[in-house]
């Protein structure tokens, strides 16, 4: 795993544009707000041959509670190179207002080379055998389901739902990812992805902080070493990514009753039958009610990036899935707005209609077989790491209407990917229950393919 910051410079259009640190330029906003003289007076008082003594002067203001001024570093560029597909989600988890991407499954052939090492991720080493031989099991399986799948896309095309305009470039591609698409479910959890992140210096000192607080190896190095590269733009700011009391003991606390769950319950490998909750709060106080109706809430709409009314903006929407893949939680853990939370119990495992291998059941039986054995061990919090993008655990995201609409109609619209849209098409389906008035300006879209 390599950790890489990425500075930013200016582009040719504002070489003549004033240019700061990250400290340099939260301390002359946090000034600025403190002032009337306008950014240009700030500036013309820094001494430029010691700017840290100007970042001094208004970073101890940070110590005293004011951690707004450390969320006007900008946004920092991180890049996390070779880290476990469960390390990128739990990245994306922990710092709901991050912007970032993490490697795709559909355009990305993955193989048993893509593995960690065991040790680097606390698995036992007596275990460590057994877990190498499910994982690369895992991709042998994987491979099998997409040379079957590729195949018969070659020999029946319409399995794909080509457009009828389809070049044989495109064609190509979208019999791969129909492939990729559905042969995903067998890859394991702990293989090596890249992931990309770009956040303040207030919201990176957060995720550091609970990142270092998971019982896990390879979270602690990977907080080492982010903290090593934001040492780099942020000095002043990263003696606030230290784990504390709170952070520890409410990851230990999520930690245990994930584990308490399955040796209580065991570890199913059977498909969850799919249940949606959607929640929706539309209270208002008596001075301040819905200004503009829902008829007109979406006047002039032409697609999802069009603006609403402020009662869409204000409705709460609380939606829950009680099976997702993980395969489609990496995805839908990135949508920034609201909360999102999982505490990554194994309900159950998702194979799409048609997809199946004649030695999945020998590797759900190690697979249980191995958990088993972890959960009970000191360093259980390592049974992530032999999980699968099959493996089904319960989701629940909350945010507001405006933002939930968005997101129905971004994972059914053309591109998405079929499961995601199965997902959505059932919570639009509750939403418009609860507000049936919503159902004629929701666009549900027909997935597959781009």
């Amino acid at each position: 795993m390599k950790v890489t910051a990425i500075g930013i410079v200016p582009p040719p259009g504002a070489k003549d544009n004033p240019t700061v640190t990250p400290e340099l330029l939260a301390s002359c906003l946090a000034k600025y707000s403190r002032s009337n003289k306008g950014i240009e007076s700030i500036l013309q008082s820094i001494d430029w041959n010691d700017p840290d003594k100007a970042v001094d002067a208004i970073f101890r203001f940070v110590d005293y509670g004011h951690a707004s001024i450390t969320g006007m570093s900008g946004g920092i560029a991180i890049v996390v190179d070779g880290c476990s597909m469960y390390l990128a989600y739990k990245i994306f988890e922990i710092a709901q207002l991050c912007d970032g991407q993490e490697s795709s499954t559909r355009y990305i052939k993955l193989d048993k080379s893509s593995l960690p090492d065991p040790k680097s991720i606390g698995i036992p080493d007596d275990l460590a055998a057994e877990w190498v031989d499910i994982m690369e099991m895992s991709f042998e399986l994987y491979q099998d389901v997409y040379d079957r799948l590729d195949a018969d896309a070659q020999r029946d095309p319409s399995v794909v739902r080509l457009p009828s305009n389809a070049t044989p470039k495109v064609a190509d591609r979208l019999r791969k990812n129909y492939a990729l698409d559905r042969a995903r479910y067998f890859i394991p959890f702990a293989t090596r992805t890249n992931a990309a992140y770009v956040m303040t210096a207030r919201v990176w000192a957060e995720t550091i902080k609970m990142l270092d607080s998971l019982p896990l190896e390879e979270a602690h190095a990977c907080a080492a070493q982010i903290r090593t590269e934001l040492n780099k733009f942020v000095p002043r700011m990263v003696k606030h990514s230290t784990p504390d009391t709170a952070s520890t003991a409410q990851s230990a606390l999520l930690l245990d009753y994930a584990v308490q769950s399955m040796i209580k319950n065991g570890i199913s490998y059977d498909t969850v039958k799919d249940d949606v909750f959607v929640g929706v709060e539309r209270n208002y106080p008596d001075f301040l009610g819905e200004i503009i109706p829902i008829s007109n809430s979406f006047n002039g709409k032409v697609n999802r990036y069009s603006a609403v009314s402020s009662t869409i903006r204000r409705m709460v929407v609380r939606a829950a899935w009680n099976n997702m893949a993980i395969a489609e939680l990496r995805d839908l853990n990135r949508h920034r707005s609201g909360y999102r939370f999982t505490p990554m119990v194994p309900v159950g495992f998702y194979l799409p209609q048609g997809v199946s291998h004649e030695r999945q059941q020998l590797l759900f039986d190690k697979t249980a077989s191995f958990l088993s054995k972890l959960v009970k061990r000191d360093n259980a919090a390592a049974y992530v790491y032999a999980l699968h993008l099959g493996t089904q655990v319960a989701f629940e995201h909350s945010t507001h209407a405006d933002r939930f609409i968005y997101e129905i109609e971004l994972r059914t619209g053309m591109g998405a990917h079929f499961r995601y849209a199965e997902h959505l098409e059932a919570a639009a389906h509750k939403l418009c229950i609860k507000v049936p008035a919503l159902q004629q300006f929701i666009q549900i879209g027909t997935a597959e393919p781009e």
